[in-house]
């Protein structure tokens, strides 16, 4: 089939978009001024493919599958957009692959899911839906449905992105509650900005009459408010997730509201969605449920078209949208040169990440050597892909990197040094919270090496679970935490030492081949005396 534009009439000398899923038509009118367009919502997978392979872009929601037996169809295709944020029904490496630009629609629905977790909290302290339950049954009890209101109450907001940011913005300004927020990678000022103090996830946890959670679900994230952490709160509290499915145990969740430690939770998203019928979250009268609602607005459904209509707009006039999701092609030379250094990259900025102590105000990246002489963008966008990864599901590339970090408050500078070093080829990631961190990395026999950390010459290979200790530098420190960790089954497979002078300040890096328990980390801080100990995981 041709595409054709709104009169039907075939249109060879304008670009033709397919659209794959329903569109609000203020996102069709921009389309229109951009291409001919072929609505083929609803069509089978078979149908879709033999449409598609004349087009140039492709817009999709999340009913359609864009995969590699489609793409693989589509030998014209230039640009894929999401309306809306996930890109999981897109195979955006196979896309990259084929030059492919994924883009997305991220800001268009912030308002819908901030006010659904604000309708969500709010009822859940006035108890609005049994109430509403109990007239519809022909009752009239209100001595039953006593609430609470929130104004001067505590509100937790656990991640401060886009849509964290306006439901703090809301329950500050317009609500007149007390607004604490945790976010790691998020500046004193960017909190204050929105009406929030910014603290650590315990005092988070152990101040909020109300958490409310707004982080991506990441593998750090998942299950982040288990038993442990769900014990560590105010008895009474009230929690509301209308962010992502896996962020609390489930189960945990029911046990600590039968028990009467959590007073109640509004949730909008599920492990397993559909929601099963049996599940024990649909039998206890104090969980409100909504089944993922939090975008399911009429302004946030047109929001998400023209955001992707407008990127489709600029892309066929020249110029790279905002949100792209994959990395534009490089040059093939360049990518040769820089292809080595990408993992080190990536490597550096996640240890950055997990040894920060502080919020980040500034990521400084320098190349030296051969390096200097390259566009850095490709392994900046690495770093900072790395070093966001242990907190956000966002895919980060050479075209989105610097705005994704802009928007959580952090300066990034890149710079070219033609200073001597150790290693010819280095890079140097230097990281402002409060002290400032200093990690540099190297290739090595061709493989990927973190060669210094601040002040101390190193030899780390990053790779796998380490034990990132500092302690005084005295005899006996590393027989006792070897000592202790057999006593667990531990197993030690690799030890890199650095010091400052004999006797000084030294740091160590234990490579270790078993998981080490928090009781366990506790153990090595005190009986090994250690200054301080974390465990950071590099895949």
């Amino acid at each position: 089939m041709t595409a054709t534009d709104r009169t039907g009439l075939e249109n060879d000398s304008v670009p033709r978009i397919l659209i794959a899923d329903p569109l609000a038509q203020a996102g069709l009118d921009v389309l229109r001024e951009v291409g001919a367009l072929d609505e083929a919502t609803g069509c089978d997978p078979a149908e879709l493919r033999s449409r598609i392979r004349d087009c140039q872009g492709l817009v999709v929601r999340s009913e359609t599958r864009v995969d590699r037996e489609l793409l693989h169809s589509a030998p014209s295709l230039r640009i894929i957009g999401r309306a809306g944020v996930g890109v999981d029904t897109i195979d955006v490496e196979e896309a990259s692959r084929r030059g492919i630009l994924v883009i997305n629609a991220p800001a268009g629905n912030t308002i819908a899911a901030a006010e659904h977790a604000i309708a969500l909290m709010l009822s859940l302290m006035r108890n609005i839906p049994p109430a509403d339950r109990m007239l519809h049954e022909g009752g009239w009890e209100r001595k039953a449905f006593m609430g609470e209101e929130v104004r001067q109450k505590t509100l937790g907001v656990f991640g401060l992105g886009r849509i964290g940011f306006e439901v703090a913005r809301i329950a500050s300004a317009g609500l007149k509650m007390h607004v604490l927020a945790y976010d790691p990678v998020v500046t004193v000022d960017r909190a204050q900005t929105a009406g929030a103090e910014l603290v650590t996830l315990e005092e988070l946890l152990g101040r909020a009459d109300i958490l409310t959670l707004h982080t991506p679900l990441t593998e750090s994230t998942r299950k982040v408010i288990d038993r442990r952490r769900l014990a560590q709160m105010k008895r009474g509290v009230r929690i509301v997730n209308a962010a992502r499915g896996g962020l609390i145990d489930e189960e945990a969740l029911v046990d600590a509201i039968e028990s009467g430690h959590v007073g109640g939770a509004a949730l909008d998203v599920y492990e397993v969605e559909p929601l099963p019928q049996d599940h024990p979250l649909r039998a206890s009268d104090r969980v409100i449920l909504t089944p993922h609602l939090g975008a399911s607005t009429r302004e946030a459904q047109v929001n998400v078209a023209v955001e992707v209509a407008a990127q489709f707009k600029e892309f066929f006039q020249g110029t790279m949208p905002r949100y792209a999701v994959n990395a534009p092609v490089a040059s093939a030379e360049d990518l040769e040169r820089l292809r080595p250094f990408m993992l080190l990259s990536r490597k550096m900025g996640s240890l950055a990440s997990q040894l920060s102590s502080a919020p980040t105000e500034r990521v400084t990246c320098t190349y030296l050597g051969a390096l200097a002489q390259l566009e850095p963008a490709f392994l900046t966008a690495e770093i900072l892909g790395g070093f966001f990864a242990h907190f956000s599901d966002a895919q980060l590339n050479a075209v989105n990197a610097r705005l994704f970090a802009s928007d959580h408050g952090i300066v990034v500078e890149e710079a070219r040094s033609n200073r001597e070093v150790e290693e010819e080829d280095s890079i140097e990631l230097s990281v402002k919270g409060s002290p400032v961190l200093g990690i540099r990395g190297a290739l090595v026999d061709g493989a990927p090496r973190i060669t210094r950390i601040d002040d101390y010459r190193v030899n780390m290979f990053p790779d796998g679970t380490h034990l990132f200790v500092e302690h005084a530098d005295r005899p006996g420190v590393i027989a006792r935490i070897s000592t202790l960790l057999a006593e667990n089954d531990v197993n030690i497979a690799r030890i890199d030492l650095g010091r400052d002078r004999p006797r000084g300040h030294a740091v160590m890096f234990m490579q270790v081949d078993d998981p080490v328990p928090p009781p366990l980390q506790d153990r090595l801080r005190d009986e090994a005396g250690l200054e301080s100990l974390r465990v950071v995981t590099l895949s």
